[in-house]
């Protein structure tokens, strides 16, 4: 009933701009065929949450080819559709256990083809909202095999411009795996710094908020390791002219677990993030962002009192050291115009002129 009913072939999207589509902007394109194609999803589920259903009995129907034909309908681009089959690959995934290796591979699959061939899937979110439950479900210590996904697809996952329609479940995901083993931590946040924009505001204060749940779930001992890099990568972004950047990245300080972990480590952290805070302090075109930096200047002081007076002496004199060389710049380049000027007026040039 279902193949018959539900299962068809759709055209290849030649479409780019879909790749952008904003679900809170967008209309999605709904089919017409809904009604018809809703009664028999909703059938066969209810077939499948029956307390008379039997797996073992319909193992020869439902095989690796009906659950692919399945998996091809997540390009359906009804959300009212992919929503209907997520809830049933689910329901699939757990009560038939042969298959579940199948459906992992083939997710990976999708998921590879869009990163790395462009081939676009509207159910990457639903896709994504799945394996969410799956990891939550994995036993510790985690397999090669999971461990793999995580570092070479979910965290390549967040290249795509594409990546604003599901990095919700995406981030849920990779935030899954960090709970489950905190040995992946390192890993992870190095991967995400690799990836991190350098041009999209956008997607800049979606990585900073996801690095923030990262971070709520952390070890100290994890910490120690990222640090160094992650605070760089932090000093940069609260240095960004885009707004909305700096002051996600600048929110971190109303993190209290954030704040404990910064306060253990204030004479690594502070060096870093110091020279970005003082200049925004005074050159900043936001008044918001001005208020937010001075807060943070201020919870560095009282963290640190001595160590915030060195690094202000230290930024000023090097700032000094800057302007006499500065100075010392423009003074050579103006005794080399002088002798630009005099060597043009000196009698030999004038005699050749005159020649």
């Amino acid at each position: 009933m279902l193949q018959n009913n539900v299962v068809r072939h759709f055209p290849p999207n030649q479409d780019e701009d879909k790749e952008d589509f904003d679900q809170d902007e967008d209309e999605p394109n709904y089919d017409p065929a809904w009604p018809h194609l809703q009664l028999v999803y909703e059938y066969f589920l209810r077939f499948m949450e029956s307390a008379d259903f039997q797996p073992s009995m319909c193992k020869k129907y439902c095989d690796q080819k009906f659950v692919l034909q399945i998996m091809t309908l997540f390009n359906s681009e009804d959300p009212r559709e992919r929503d209907l089959l997520k809830t049933l690959l689910h329901r699939i995934y757990g009560k038939f256990l042969g298959l579940r290796s199948f459906i992992r591979k083939h997710i990976n699959f999708i998921f590879l083809r869009y990163i790395f061939e462009g081939v676009l899937c509207y159910g990457i979110a639903e896709f994504l909202e799945i394996l969410g439950s799956i990891i939550n479900g994995f036993a510790v210590p985690l397999k090669q095999e999971h461990r793999h996904f995580l570092l070479k697809v979910l965290i390549p996952l967040h290249k795509p411009r594409g990546m604003a329609a599901y990095h919700a479940q995406l981030a849920y995901c990779i935030v899954q795996f960090v709970e489950k083993d905190p040995s992946l931590t390192e890993a992870t946040v190095q991967g995400l710094l690799k990836l991190w924009p350098k041009t999209n505001s956008a997607k800049e204060v979606m990585l900073l908020g996801e690095m923030e749940e990262i971070l709520d779930i952390i070890e100290p001992a994890q910490f120690k390791k990222v640090m160094g890099p992650l605070f760089k990568m932090l000093a940069r972004s609260v240095s960004s002219p885009q707004f909305q950047v700096a002051e996600r990245a600048l929110y971190y300080w109303n993190n209290e677990y954030i704040m404990s972990l910064i306060e253990e480590h204030n004479s690594e952290i502070m060096p870093t993030m110091f020279p970005s805070l003082y200049i925004i302090s005074k050159d900043h075109w936001n008044q918001t962002i001005v208020a937010l930096v001075y807060n943070v200047l201020k919870t560095f002081m009282e963290m640190n009192n001595t160590l915030f007076d060195e690094l202000t002496l230290s930024y000023k004199a090097e700032r000094q050291k800057e302007k006499r060389k500065e100075f010392q710049r423009d003074e050579a380049w103006k005794k080399i115009q002088r002798l630009a000027i005099d060597a043009n007026k000196s009698p030999a040039n004038n005699s050749q002129g005159a020649g």
